[in-house]
């Protein structure tokens, strides 16, 4: 079971390595006058940071990169709500964001029980 929250986890992270480019400068390039390469760069470079730890599959890394995983999903969910033109784009995101969110949350849990890491205070036996 373990190993299927992993692969949840990665499909949505390197899913969302190649969904953001093909977003940000094909199917709809920035308005504004901004550089799409630069709201690319924005957009990517959070995903690099735990990529070390995400490939070698320790559970530490899928813990903390639940959070990382959370700044996607906000956008995807505010896209939803703000432009309809882009609603369907911010579809594509959302699902790829919550499978990224639940596989590391669900990885991190499993296997942390399997090493035996725990972040439980232990009970005090003394006390009975």
């Amino acid at each position: 079971m373990t190993q299927q929250f992993r692969k949840l986890a990665l499909f949505g992270y390197f899913g969302l390595w190649l969904y953001i480019p093909l977003w940000h400068l094909w199917l709809s390039p920035p308005s504004l006058g901004l550089d799409p390469w630069f709201v690319l760069s924005i957009w990517l470079i959070p995903l690099i940071f735990p990529l070390r730890g995400l490939l070698k599959g320790n559970p530490y890394t899928y813990a903390w990169t639940c959070f990382i995983s959370l700044w996607y999903f906000l956008h995807s969910l505010t896209i939803m709500v703000s432009d309809p033109a882009e609603r369907w784009l911010a579809v594509g995101e959302f699902f790829l964001a919550v499978c990224f969110f639940c596989g590391c949350a669900y990885y991190a849990k499993h296997r942390g029980r399997e090493l035996g890491l725990s972040i439980r205070k232990p009970k005090n036996k003394a006390k009975q």
